[in-house]
């Protein structure tokens, strides 16, 4: 029963150190990493109370400050709004014409890496980056119900489009030039270099106010950063925020497994101590007689010792066996969905086993000699 009660134990607890392995495998391994999902645009919630009063959509310094000393921030970047008017204009037969707006961010936070992305004062054509979903709202949506053709990404960027720009004083016209499509940032962007020449022009400013910001973080999913955001009234894309509760799930899944294991541990080792003092008990006229001949108490600590070490050396192993195969499976079928973890067991599960056969050892050590030196 104690040696039954000892493998289950030692399983448990060896697959959940293993789960929380392959875990922070899939979060954190370069092989599993997906770089888009490491930047988060956050934004205020717009709610009823804030209708007509813009100023409390704006990050204030503070915000931003409070924003960047997070443990779970690496960077944080200022998105920067046009304060001018835009509107755009498709060429030829597209007949596609609409107000937009244009934003800028720093190009550390930008996932287009193009030489045309760079404007100096006096250009008339600005590079301009889309958000890859809005050529698609328009290939899927506009462009099929207004009879009008699809356009793949290679036409939109050898296609010029008219962008005026104006305010209530002044209006000229540029030439927009479409270099590449972000799936990291949804908003039309240009150069940090424009935004600022064009808002002091057009606006007379260069200090517009912030109400969006984006954020380089390691793990999206990260509990502490959905609470940080959710605490402070901020949003954010949520389909990058979604794995959050999985992952407290199986985290707490993970440490009730872990408890049940450590349960089943102590009653194992009391267990062993029961039946080493019922052995003991049993053999007591043995003992004392062949501690009456002259056997000295470490002799006989060594030979009950022999009768139980083996036993749970061997269960160690076949558990950690057990669990390797377990591994490998687990491996394979993550890896048919392109997740990556290493098929044999972490250093922590191998740690793992060998502290709980050392804690074993210790206790039946420790049983043992009391039991001899209450004989004696």
């Amino acid at each position: 029963m104690a040696s039954i009660g000892l493998g289950i134990a030692m399983v448990l607890i060896l697959i959940a150190l293993q789960a929380n392995t392959d875990f922070n495998q899939l979060l954190y391994s370069d092989k599993n990493q997906n770089e888009t999902a490491d930047f988060l645009v956050i934004n205020k919630k717009v709610t009823n109370s804030m209708m007509g009063q813009p100023e409390k959509s704006v990050f204030s310094p503070t915000d931003i400050e409070n924003v960047r000393k997070q443990p779970f921030v690496q960077a944080v970047g200022l998105i920067t709004s046009s304060q001018f008017k835009v509107v755009a204009q498709a060429p030829g037969e597209l007949h596609f014409a609409t107000d937009m707006f244009f934003e800028a961010v720093p190009d550390s936070f930008i996932d287009v890496k193009e030489d045309d992305w760079k404007w100096n004062p006096g250009d008339r054509t600005i590079p301009i980056i889309l958000p890859n979903d809005f050529l698609n709202l328009y290939n899927f949506g506009f462009s099929l119900s207004q009879n009008l053709p699809q356009i793949s990404q290679e036409t939109v960027k050898a296609l010029p489009l008219q962008v005026v720009i104006s305010n209530n004083l002044v209006s000229e016209t540029y030439t927009g030039h479409i270099v590449g499509f972000s799936d990291r940032i949804s908003s039309f962007l240009v150069p940090a270099t424009f935004m600022n020449w064009a808002n002091e022009k057009y606006a007379g400013t260069t200090t517009a106010a912030t109400s969006r910001i984006v954020i380089k973080t390691a793990d999206p999913s990260n509990p502490a950063l959905v609470k940080f955001l959710d605490d402070n009234g901020y949003t954010a894309n949520q389909d990058k925020l979604k794995f959050s509760k999985t992952r407290v799930i199986v985290q707490t899944i993970v440490s009730v497994i872990g408890f049940f294991g450590l349960i089943l541990l102590l009653f194992a080792l009391l267990v062993f101590s029961m039946f080493i003092q019922l052995v003991i008990a049993s053999c007591r006229k043995e003992i004392q007689l062949l501690v009456t001949l002259g056997t000295a108490p470490r002799q006989l600590q060594r030979y009950l010792l022999k009768q139980f070490v083996p036993l749970y050396f061997i269960i160690g192993i076949l558990s950690l066996v057990l669990v390797t195969i377990l591994q490998y499976f687990a491996a394979g079928l993550l890896a048919k969905h392109d997740m990556v973890v290493n098929p044999l067991p972490g250093i922590g599960t191998i740690i793992g086993t060998v502290l709980i056969l050392v804690l074993v050892y210790i206790v039946n050590v420790s049983t043992v000699r009391r039991y001899i030196l209450q004989d004696q």
